[in-house]
C-alpha cells in the first residue's frame, strides 16, 4: 500500500510538472503563433462534434412566414451627425459610361494570420496610399486573441480614423456590381465582405465570412481581380467572376468599404450619388433585399438583410420577423460570428430568452466571439441575472480587452 501511494504521488507530481512546462513553453512567442491556430481549429472541430449541425437554431416561438412581404412604408429616421446639418450639394455626376476594364497597380500581397483577413486585407488597402504597417498592426488593436474569429467593417474604420488619421474610410451597403467597377475605374481600391465555402482542411470547412480588396475588373472576362489573403481561396491577382463575387457578398448586405485621402471627400460623394445620403443608402438596400425576396421567397440571405435595414430605422419588430424567417429557412452556423442585427431586434422587442438562446449556439460553436457574449450578458442582465451578465462582460473582455461596448456594458452592469 505505502508502495502504491508513494508511486502514485511521484506520477501526481510528474503530471504537474509536465503540464506547469507544457504552459511555460507555449508562453514562448514562436510556440505559441506556431501551435495556437492548430489548438484553436482542434478546438472548434471538437465543438462540432459536440455541438452537430450546419445552421443556427431558430427562435422556438417563431412564425416562419416566408410571404412576400408588402411594400414597407418609408419612414423619416433619426440621422445621425453626417447628414443632421441640413442638405448638401448635389453630388457631380460621374462620367459614363464606365470603362469595359481596369485594372490598378495592386498592393504588396500580406498572407493573412490565423482568423485574420480583416486586418491582412484592410493592411493591403491603406499600403495602396504609402502606409507603412502591416496586419499585426491592425490587429494588436482590433482582436488582440489570435483566436477571435471576427473584426466587422465598423471595426476596420475605426482602426483607420484613429490610427491613420491622414486617411479617411467609410462604408455603405446594397452595393452593386456596377457600384464596385465606378469605383475601381475612379482608382478607389474597394474591399467587400462576402462569405464562401472553406475546405475542411481550411477551418474546418463550410460557409464563412471572408473580406477581399478588389483592385481590377474586365468586362470581357466577367471578371473582378483580387487580392485574397488567404493563399488557399485565391491569393494576388485572384480573379473572381462577377456572379461568385454577388453571390457571396449578398450574405453581407452587398457591405463596401472604400479609404481614401480627406480632400477626395467630394469625389467620393460623386461616386456614391443618392447612397452618400446614410438614410437613403440604407432605404435602397432595403428595397433591394424586397425584391431578392419576390424573386426568391425562400431566400434567407434576403431575408436576413431585410431585417438588417429594418434595424437600421429602428423598425425592431419588422426586423425580428424577418430575422426569424431568415433562421427557420437556415443560416450556417458561423453567422452571428459576423453579424448581429437579430440581438439587437430581439433584445429591442424583450424577447430576451431568442437573444439568450441565439448567443448560446453561436458560443457552442465559436466561444471567443466577444459579441455573442455582450449581447448574452444584456439580456441576462435584463432578466434579472446580474452576475451571469457580469460574468458575460468579462468573458467579452478577456477575448478583447479594447472592446469599448463590453467595458461599459462591465461599468454600468457592476454599478460603477
Amino acid at each position: 500500500m505505502g508502495d502504491r501511494l508513494h508511486w502514485l504521488g511521484w506520477f501526481i507530481l510528474g503530471a504537474v510538472l509536465v503540464a506547469v512546462g507544457s504552459w511555460l513553453v507555449y508562453q514562448i512567442p514562436w510556440v505559441n503563433y506556431r501551435l495556437g491556430w492548430r489548438l484553436d481549429m482542434t478546438e472548434g472541430v471538437i465543438r462540432g462534434w459536440l455541438h452537430p449541425g450546419d445552421t443556427l437554431p431558430a427562435p422556438a416561438d417563431a412564425v416562419v412566414d416566408v410571404a412576400v412581404p408588402t411594400a414597407l412604408p418609408t419612414r423619416t429616421p433619426q440621422l445621425d451627425s453626417v447628414t443632421q446639418d441640413g442638405p448638401t450639394a448635389t453630388p457631380t455626376p460621374v462620367p459614363t459610361p464606365i470603362p469595359a476594364a481596369v485594372t490598378l497597380d495592386p498592393p504588396k500581397w500580406e498572407k493573412q494570420d490565423w482568423n485574420n483577413c480583416g486586418p491582412a486585407t484592410m493592411a493591403e488597402a491603406l499600403s495602396y496610399y504609402g502606409w507603412q504597417g502591416d496586419q499585426f498592426a491592425i490587429s494588436d488593436l482590433l482582436k488582440p486573441d489570435r483566436g477571435d474569429k471576427n473584426v466587422n467593417i465598423e471595426e476596420l474604420i475605426y482602426y483607420v480614423k484613429t490610427r491613420a488619421g491622414w486617411l479617411d474610410a467609410d462604408y455603405r451597403v446594397g452595393g452593386t456590381l456596377d457600384t464596385l467597377k465606378r469605383f475601381i475605374a475612379a482608382g478607389f481600391p474597394i474591399i467587400i465582405e462576402k462569405g464562401l465555402v472553406l475546405s475542411p482542411n481550411d477551418g474546418g470547412g463550410g460557409w464563412a465570412g471572408h473580406y477581399l480588396l478588389l483592385t481590377g475588373y474586365d468586362d470581357s472576362e466577367g471578371v473582378f481581380i483580387g487580392q485574397d489573403t488567404n493563399p488557399i481561396s485565391g491569393g494576388a491577382n485572384r480573379r473572381v467572376s462577377y456572379e461568385t463575387v454577388d453571390e457571396g457578398w449578398q450574405a453581407f448586405n452587398r457591405v463596401y468599404l472604400f479609404v481614401y485621402l480627406p480632400d477626395q471627400q467630394a469625389q467620393i460623394d460623386a461616386l456614391l450619388g443618392p447612397d452618400q445620403d446614410l438614410a437613403q443608402n440604407r432605404q435602397n438596400a432595403l428595397d433591394q433585399a424586397r425584391a431578392e425576396i419576390a424573386k426568391d421567397p425562400k431566400d434567407a440571405f434576403a431575408w436576413f438583410n431585410l431585417g438588417t435595414n429594418l434595424v437600421y430605422f429602428e423598425r425592431y419588430g419588422e426586423a425580428g420577423d424577418a430575422y426569424d424567417t431568415a433562421l427557420g429557412l437556415g443560416l450556417p452556423w458561423r453567422f452571428t460570428r459576423y453579424q448581429f442585427g437579430p440581438y439587437i431586434a430581439y433584445f429591442n422587442q424583450g424577447r430576451f430568452q431568442d437573444v439568450i438562446d441565439l448567443a448560446d449556439a453561436t458560443l457552442y460553436r465559436t466561444s471567443k466571439a466577444e459579441e455573442s457574449h455582450l449581447w448574452r450578458g444584456w439580456a441576462e442582465y435584463r432578466l434579472g441575472e446580474s452576475a451571469k451578465a457580469i460574468a458575460d462582460f468579462q468573458d467579452a473582455l478577456d477575448i478583447n480587452p479594447n472592446y469599448q461596448d463590453a467595458q461599459y456594458a462591465l461599468k454600468y452592469a457592476s454599478g460603477g
